[in-house]
């Protein structure tokens, strides 16, 4: 069953002129591609699918360009805006009663709610719903990385943040974007999952203590690579050049793809990742030597306090 809106996607295009198109698939859509590439063909377009990972709105396939006009990003809303560039959010259903098995777990009468982007379109459904509950929720605008109210971002909790409410409802699945309005936000946050129907109050103390031990390791380390991403979305040479500006046993170090095996034949003996954030929490497993966070960094090199420790987010200028 496709799940792509290709009538509209057609119309926007033909609205353009544009006659050759590139579509590009984060890795959960990434089976839409050949009916979504048969449609347009059947439509009049000379089409090309991107054929390498993709990891959010900040990774966008612009080397495909070279060979259409025009790239179609599906799954996600824009991190940045580009004339060439249409971006095409992917709507899930889910029934908005699931929210009954939140209830139970929120202490409070006003709260705030987000959610990730495939989910916002549900959210005044979830707010009218918690209403007739007797709970007030805060849907609150983030920044520039997160244009729609109430989304969240795994790099990016600005919209969690601007409720200023002491308890948020993250709706959504996974731990990640949780743990990481926790950290953020200081605020007790209570996590559902509208296709299970679980709930439950988040707890990062676990992260937190499993990114010590990573800091342990690398404290010793007779270098530091300080990672800089070449991707559209990912680049904050400013925050690398500030970091390596922090010891003399750190250096730059420029990747599109942070991987393992570049790593290991580098020889650093510990990096700090500015890309995306979400490598060092999520793929520490599968790296050969410590990968730390600018917080993390700055934390070891004595220019933050450990009381301020926090997790690392990609927020706009």
């Amino acid at each position: 069953m496709s799940l792509i809106p290709v009538s509209d996607l057609i119309g926007r295009l033909r609205e353009r002129g544009v006659r050759s198109v590139a579509l590009q698939f984060p890795a959960g859509l990434a089976r839409q591609a050949p009916g979504t590439a048969a449609a347009l063909r059947d439509a009049g377009f000379e089409v090309i699918v991107s054929g390498d990972p993709c990891y959010g709105a900040c990774d966008l396939a612009l080397d495909a360009l070279r060979y259409a006009e025009v790239l179609v990003h599906f799954g996600h809303a824009p991190v940045e805006e580009r004339p060439n560039v249409l971006y095409e959010p992917v709507r899930f259903d889910f029934d908005v009663t699931v929210l009954e098995k939140a209830l139970p777990l929120l202490t409070g009468r006003r709260i705030g709610l987000v959610t990730t982007v495939q989910h916002v379109h549900l959210l005044g459904a979830m707010t009218a719903y918690l209403a007739d509950h007797g709970i007030e929720a805060v849907v609150a605008p983030g920044d520039g990385r997160t244009p729609i109210p109430g989304q969240v971002l795994g790099c990016n909790f600005a919209a969690a943040r601007a409720t200023g409410a002491d308890e948020i409802l993250f709706v959504g699945t996974g731990v990640f974007h949780p743990i990481g309005i926790r950290l953020a936000t200081r605020a007790r946050v209570v996590a559902l999952d509208p296709y299970t129907g679980e709930g439950e109050e988040v707890d990062a103390d676990r992260l937190v203590r499993r990114r010590a031990a990573v800091m342990e390791k690398a404290r010793d380390a007779a270098n530091y690579g300080i990672l800089v991403s070449t991707k559209s979305g990912q680049q904050r040479m400013n925050l690398a050049r500030r970091l390596a500006g922090l010891s003399d046993r750190a250096f730059l170090v420029a990747m599109r793809e942070v991987s393992p095996g570049e790593m290991l034949d580098l020889g650093f003996g510990a990096y700090v990742n500015t890309a995306c954030p979400r490598l060092a929490y999520d793929d520490q497993v599968r790296f050969p030597v410590p990968v730390l966070t600018p917080p993390e960094f700055e934390i070891l090199c004595g220019a933050r306090d450990w009381d301020d420790y926090a997790i690392d987010e990609y927020l706009a200028p």
